[in-house]
């Protein structure tokens, strides 16, 4: 029984059996095979995030309908009426699915970069999880892969980390160029107590400065579902690519630093709660952080080759990792909205 092809095991040659001078064969502990997947759990859960996002797409695009519009007409029937009358509109949710379809394509691409990398090098990984989740805004509380051996070597542990981010940042970088340019430019209301603020990464500013120009006072982008979706992709990229622990970022930062980077884990945790001060939508995230750390600790599991260091490509690519949780990332995600903004 052996891993995969490409596995560390594969280029380790057999024992001779005489090379101590025994007459019995040398005892060769044989690896587990990898385990088989409950594909139906994989499909149910897909299948139940499909539609809890294509439901929150289909509000996403009543509200750009509506264009910040947030009185509309309830023309002669009463609100339960006139929701329910929406909700049974086939169209609802075909428009729905302008966000669910790009949300799952850019969480897809990421979880199948680190399932194809761990394919690559015979580590034994399960294929993607979606969660579904009654979120208003997102439907989805993302996905994971679990990883479900040892790590062959600092490489392998890099290009894992690597893949998943890079994989999804392809697909939301186009994904908010298209979703901008079909949203647009419109006037705020008067009353503006019920809008939120959604934080501008340094790349969708780029991107909306790029089509729309210096946006009026008084006016905002009026966001087309998938440019909302491709916002949540870059928000996910910059979450997974913090240095701590067990996330993406702690993935590259460990096969850089090796032990070393535990104290970038805890230098990060500092920042993670200080993020928590400066904008409320951080708490949560902040509480599964921790929660994280408490159940599996602080300190990166050492891989089966810890000395084989990286070479200079990939340490360029890890610096590419760097830039790109820069421009994904927002100090305050999702705020009240306050006029001048």
């Amino acid at each position: 029984m052996a891993y995969p092809p490409g596995s560390e095991f594969d280029r380790i040659p057999p024992p001779d059996p005489f090379a101590y001078g025994f007459n019995e064969p040398i005892a060769v502990r044989v690896p587990p095979p990898p385990r088989r997947d409950r594909i139906w759990v994989h499909v149910v859960l897909l299948l139940l995030t499909v539609a809890s996002t294509t439901f929150v797409g289909g509000c996403h695009y009543l509200s750009f309908d509506q264009a910040f519009d947030t009185a509309p007409p309830m023309s002669d029937q009463d609100g339960w009426a006139f929701i329910l009358n929406i909700f049974s509109q086939p169209s609802f949710y075909l428009n729905g699915l302008w966000y669910s379809l790009t949300v799952l394509g850019i969480l897809g691409c990421h979880e199948m970069g680190h399932y194809v990398a761990c394919l690559r090098y015979g580590v034994d990984a399960s294929r993607p999880y979606f969660l579904p989740a009654p979120l208003p805004l997102t439907g989805t509380l993302g996905a994971f892969i679990r990883i479900r051996s040892r790590i062959p070597s600092k490489v392998a542990l890099f290009d894992i980390g690597i893949a998943g981010p890079i994989a999804g940042f392809v697909v939301a970088v186009p994904a908010l160029f298209i979703g901008l340019s079909l949203s647009e430019v419109v006037r705020l209301p008067e009353d503006q107590s019920q809008l939120m603020s959604l934080g501008e990464p340094l790349l969708f500013r780029l991107a909306s400065w790029l089509l729309f120009g210096d946006v009026a006072e008084g006016y905002s982008i009026n966001m087309h579902p998938m440019a909302f979706a491709a916002w949540f992709g870059l928000l996910a990229t910059a979450l997974n690519l913090f240095p701590i622990a067990q996330l993406d970022g702690g993935h590259i930062s460990y096969a850089v630093l090796g032990r070393r980077s535990l104290w970038i884990t805890l230098a990060m945790v500092v920042v993670a709660l200080g993020l928590t001060f400066l904008s409320s939508s951080w708490i949560a995230w902040t509480v599964m952080l921790l929660l994280m750390l408490v159940l599996v600790g602080p300190r990166h599991p050492p891989t089966l080759d810890d000395d084989t260091p990286l070479d200079r490509t990939r340490l360029w690519l890890a610096l590419f990792a760097l830039v790109m949780l820069i421009v994904c990332f927002t100090p305050a995600p999702i705020e009240p909205f306050v006029t001048g903004q």
